[in-house]
């Protein structure tokens, strides 16, 4: 907010430098961005006289002026303005004189005639919005004085924060500045002269909406002569970065900045049967709106009509119809309260924000309403003229009383940190305004608001009562009083000191299992990903995702059903995704559209659903790999990412987190994956566990997301302290000090049975001796039958203590033989 500093002074008195007072207003949370010398841009504008005015010899819309600057001698300067005559204090750019925009003024020759400077206008100095004349002086000014000295002003460029809306305007600054210095707040004399009819006479209000529109209020004012306000005030406007419009708007404009209450003027005419109503928009409603823009109103949208129709956009914009015109007498003035959350969602829906809407988000004080139409009037009256009607429409003229807040002053001192009395206390919060009573009965403390109300006894302790001015909305549990009393005492004020508490134990880190994950897959060679938990409607239902109710083994197993955005930003994230593989797929597709058709990638991330009205979430590690899973060479050629590559990952996945090799069954399922080339991993050990599937997209779902790549595979696993974990202790065994054997058995079985299978079959029979085991090889063909196939196995014997015998192995070895033969049928192939 810019704070012209000679008009802050006008509601209290500053006896600072501006370097000192933005200081103790950045100290007393009002951070002071930068100062600015408004009028700096002036160089070399004087004060000058007009001693003659002649028309020009040789151009009719010309005049030869002779003027005098209170020393040297007069210069003659060519002007083109009809507003000037002779014995006029105006303003002269002299040669080299650089103006706003810089503009550099020069020594010229005008229809043969030399011109040594220029008179200006207050739109060629930014000063007022009047570009037709020259700006004339009050008579009393002294010539000669730099135009910066006698207009220049410092203006604060001030941060208000979101909470104190009571502070976006010259009055709630002023608070501030008394604050600081102990100074006394000035408000403006506001005094009406009304005429003799009612304003019932002229003006209907029916508020139609009264949760969003708790208060309007409304004044008539007729017989306005529509023209430029005066000078001093256009001066302010500008300063503060305002455009000055029109007498009647700048009325507004100048209420709005000073009290922190935007209203707004409608043209009377305009106002169709002298009735204003508050509503909501009907559907097929438009608005062309003061930027004349039309813009589509929706159901949502609270609005300002007539019995006619639409006439503005509640708290945000007014319309075009209805926006004061050279032409207007009568005026409409609209001083209301509307809901805060309501306007703000307006202004997103429309991309319209403005001075008014800001001032509106951050909630009103409930009596500016009528205090604020009051000051439009007066201002109207003094600079348009016309008659004000008798009274004031006001649909809630009941104006509730102070809010009363108890509080602790020892619960103060040990929030602040600082000793401070219960009488300074009682001081420093009345420089703000608080007034404070004593407790004379058992009282409840108001410690949270949020998020649900909770008050605590105050027991055998000291308690005050402040009594909070309607202003200060922000002032709502005791910390805020605590907060208040050391913000006015000086935050600076309040002594250091080291914290006395032991430290707390060690925690270690509840991402340390992901991080963990996350670690290893990089180093796999897969790029971590990020998407968005909003995806489009359509997402879930097109690819079929299966759920994980057939997965044992899941630490937060998915449930509950698809959650809806009320108000989504786009059609396409609108919805809460459950899977993270049509994430993957989509940033696949990106790729691809890029040119990129390699891609490995994983990411973490959560699904979500609602389960009885409430949303439950649960994390899952995603994993695609589709294109070259190697790059061809002069000595290979180039391989496809397979199936083969994804178990590889799940295996290296469950070995970093210390389970046994995982078990696979097939997942026979078929859309959305590719027949034959599915299947359920589990591993799972004490506490820790992999569960997830992994699969090959079908051709179909290629083929519908437009996806280049043959062959795309996809996992979804559930990994226990995924969420949240932290990775089991490794326990090292010792290098054996005896000798391993290992013997190759080639087990043939029937094409139905699968390797997980042979694999528990062959760990089953072996025994404790049995160290180690692993599939190397898969044949099909001659001599094996069609229907048969050879799955080669290299098992690995060994003892702790002793080296094993020959025969201890056969022994073992004929156990897995009579298994694998009893069990599956399966025989040796030699």
């Amino acid at each position: 907010m810019r704070v012209p500093l000679s008009w802050l002074r006008d509601y209290v008195d500053i006896q600072q430098t501006p370097e000192q007072l933005a200081e103790r207003l950045t100290l007393l949370g009002m951070e002071v961005q930068g100062l600015e010398q408004w009028g700096a841009d002036w160089r070399s504008v004087v004060v000058g006289e007009l001693l003659t005015v002649e028309k020009h010899p040789r151009a009719d819309r010309l005049h030869l002026t002779t003027v005098n600057i209170g020393s040297g001698e007069p210069l003659h300067i060519v002007c083109g303005a009809n507003n000037i005559a002779p014995g006029q204090r105006v303003p002269v750019a002299l040669p080299g004189a650089v103006l706003p925009g810089d503009r550099r003024i020069e020594r010229t020759e005008k229809m043969g005639i030399a011109s040594e400077g220029m008179l200006c206008s207050g739109d060629e100095l930014h000063i007022t919005s009047d570009a037709e004349g020259i700006l004339i002086l009050p008579p009393e000014t002294t010539l000669g004085v730099q135009l910066s000295d006698l207009y220049g002003d410092v203006v604060l460029d001030v941060d208000v924060k979101p909470n104190r809306g009571d502070a976006l305007c010259l009055i709630g600054l002023a608070r501030e500045v008394a604050a600081a210095t102990g100074a006394t707040v000035r408000w403006p004399d506001i005094a009406v002269r009304e005429g003799d009819d009612p304003v019932s006479a002229h003006l209907r209000v029916e508020v139609r909406e009264p949760e969003l529109c708790t208060r309007f209020v409304g004044r008539w004012i007729s017989g306005v002569k529509i023209g430029p306000s005066p000078d001093r005030i256009q001066m302010r406007l500008q300063a503060a970065g305002m455009r000055p419009v029109s007498n009647v708007v700048d009325a507004s404009n100048y209420v709005m900045l000073e009290l922190g209450k935007p209203t707004h003027t409608f043209n009377g005419a305009a106002v169709r049967d002298g009735t204003i109503i508050v509503r909501r928009a009907t559907p097929g409603e438009s608005l062309e709106t003061l930027d004349h823009v039309q813009r589509e109103l929706t159901p949502d949208t609270l609005i300002i009509a007539d019995p006619h129709g639409p006439i503005g956009i509640a708290g945000v914009m007014g319309g075009a119809d209805s926006e004061i015109a050279d032409d207007t007498t009568d005026i409409a003035i609209e001083s209301a309260i509307f809901d805060p959350v309501s306007i703000r969602r307006t202004g997103h829906r429309y991309a319209l924000r403005s001075e008014a809407s800001l001032r509106f988000e951050k909630g009103q004080e409930f009596q500016l309403a009528r205090i604020a139409a009051d000051r439009v009037a007066q201002l109207t009256l003094a600079w348009s003229g016309g008659v004000c009607a008798r009274g004031r429409i006001d649909t809630a003229p009941d104006e509730p009383a102070a809010a009363r807040l108890a509080f602790r002053p020892a619960r103060v001192r040990k929030l602040s940190g600082a000793e401070v009395s219960a009488p300074e206390q009682r001081d420093l919060l009345r420089r703000v305004g608080v007034e404070t009573e004593e407790n004379g009965a058992s009282v409840q403390i108001q410690v949270a608001v949020a998020p649900q109300p909770l008050r605590v006894d105050a027991g055998e302790e000291e308690v005050l009562v402040a009594v909070v001015p309607t202003w200060r909305r922000d002032l709502a549990i005791e910390a805020d009083v605590a907060e208040e009393v050391a913000r006015v005492r000086g935050y600076e004020t309040t002594p250091a000191h080291l914290p006395d508490t032991l430290m707390p134990a060690y925690r270690p880190s509840p991402l340390a299992v992901r991080n963990m994950l996350r670690s290893t897959l990089a180093g796999a060679g897969l790029s971590e990903v990020v998407t968005h938990a909003l995806v489009a409607p359509e997402s879930e239902p097109r690819l079929r995702w299966p759920s994980d109710d057939d997965l044992t083994g899941v630490e937060t197993p998915e449930s509950g059903s698809l959650i809806t955005v009320t108000n989504p930003l786009s059609s396409q994230h609108s919805v809460m995704r459950r899977h993270l593989a049509a994430s993957l797929i989509d940033v696949l597709a990106l790729n691809e559209r890029q040119g990129r058709g390699d891609v490995a990638i994983f990411e973490v991330g959560k699904g979500y659903g609602r389960v009885d009205g409430r949303s439950r979430e649960w994390t899952r590690l995603g994993i695609l790999l589709s294109g070259n899973a190697q790059p061809p060479s002069w000595n290979r050629a180039d391989r496809q990412y397979d199936l083969d590559d994804a178990k590889g990952i799940v295996e290296l996945l469950a070995k970093r987190l210390g389970l046994p090799a995982p078990v696979y069954r097939a997942d026979d399922r078929g859309f959305p994956f590719h027949p034959g080339r599915a299947l359920v991993a589990t591993s799972i050990a004490d506490h820790e566990a992999v569960v997830g599937r992994v699969a090959e997209l079908h051709p179909d779902v290629l083929e519908q997301r437009d996806l280049r790549s043959q062959r795309v595979i996809v996992a979804e696993l559930a990994i226990r302290g995924l969420d949240a974990g932290v990775p089991a202790r490794v326990h090292v065994e010792p290098i054996p000090r005896f000798p391993e054997v290992e013997r190759d058995l080639a087990v043939v079985v029937g094409e139905a049975v699968d390797a997980a299978t042979v694999s528990a079959t062959i760990s089953r029979n072996a025994g404790e001796l049995l160290r180690g085991l692993r599939l190397f090889d898969l044949y099909r063909g001659a001599p094996l039958a069609a229907s048969e196939k050879s799955l080669a196995y290299r098992l690995v014997f060994g003892a702790r203590a002793r080296t094993l015998t020959e025969a201890e192995v056969d022994e073992a070895v004929a156990r897995v033989q009579a298994g694998l033969k009893s069990e599956l049928g399966a025989n040796l192939r030699s």
